[in-house]
C-alpha cells in the first residue's frame, strides 16, 4: 500500500465514528463517517442560506443500523448544532458528542437545501471491534489485515494478522516507534492471532495506562510500550 492509501486508510478511521474519550469501554456512537467543511462549501451555504450557515461539519457517510441512521440523518447534511450548541469542525463535534455520552438523547441541528432540520437521536454504546479500532487511534495507530504476499523490505507474516495501517503525526504510537507495517503479535499480556482479536483486545484497555506490544518488523520482534499519557 503506498502512501496514499495510507492516509486515506487513516483519515477513515479517524472520521469512522465519534466517541467519548473518558472510558475506552463506553464510547458514545454516533454512527457517522464526517469531514469538516470546505472553503468553498462554506462560501456556497453562506450564500444560499445567509452568513450564519457558513461552518457546519459535512456527513460523508451514514452507517445502516445506527443512531445516525435511526434518526433520519442522511448522507450530505452539514451539522451545524448539537443541543443548540453552534458545530464548526470535527473535532468540536466529537468533544460534544464525548460530553453527552452513550444512552443519552441530543439534538442535532442539521442543514439541507431547503434549509436547518433538527433531529434527536439517542446515542448508543460502540460496538467492540470499532471500540478496538478507536482505541488504536488514541493510542495513534489504525489497524489493517496483513497482506498474504511478501513486499519489499522484509516478511509481512501470515495473512489475517493484524498490521499497522497508518500511525498518527504526533502521537504515542510514533513516539514509541511503532511503524506502518509492523504485524502485532501480542497487546499486553494477549496474544493476538487475528485482527479481529487484536481490536477485541484493544477494547479491553483503559487509555490511562501504557500499552504494550510485541511486534514483527521483517524477520525480527520489538516490545514496545505506548503511553498516552505522555502528550502535551
Amino acid at each position: 500500500m503506498g502512501d496514499w492509501g495510507h492516509r486515506l486508510l487513516l483519515g477513515i478511521a479517524l472520521a469512522l465514528a465519534l466517541a467519548s474519550a473518558a472510558e475506552a469501554r463506553s464510547w458514545a456512537w454516533l454512527g457517522v463517517r464526517i469531514r469538516d467543511i470546505s472553503e468553498q462549501e462554506m462560501e456556497s451555504v453562506s450564500a444560499r442560506h445567509g452568513i450564519r450557515e457558513g461552518f457546519g461539519v459535512v456527513v460523508v457517510e451514514v452507517i445502516d443500523d445506527t443512531p445516525a441512521a435511526r434518526a433520519g440523518i442522511k448522507s450530505g447534511d452539514i451539522v451545524v448544532a448539537l443541543d443548540g450548541r453552534p458545530v464548526t469542525e470535527t473535532r468540536l463535534l466529537q468533544r460534544l458528542i464525548a460530553a453527552a455520552g452513550a444512552d443519552t438523547d441530543v439534538r442535532l441541528t442539521v442543514l439541507r437545501p431547503e434549509g436547518r432540520k433538527p433531529f434527536t437521536v439517542r446515542l448508543t454504546t460502540m460496538p467492540a471491534p470499532l471500540a478496538g479500532d478507536r482505541v488504536g487511534i488514541e493510542f495513534g495507530f489504525v489497524l489493517r489485515e496483513n497482506e498474504p504476499q511478501a513486499e519489499a523490505g522484509g516478511a509481512r507474516g501470515p495473512a489475517g494478522r493484524a498490521a499497522v495501517g497508518a500511525i498518527v503525526p504526533g502521537s504515542a504510537a510514533l513516539r514509541a516507534g511503532l511503524e506502518v507495517g509492523d504485524t502485532i503479535l501480542q497487546i499486553n499480556d494477549t496474544a493476538v492471532a487475528t485482527r479481529e482479536a487484536a481490536r477485541d483486545a484493544l477494547a479491553e484497555l483503559e487509555l490511562d495506562r501504557p500499552l504494550r506490544l510485541v511486534v514483527r518488523r521483517g524477520e525480527s520482534q520489538r516490545a514496545l510500550t505506548l503511553s498516552i499519557a505522555e502528550r502535551g
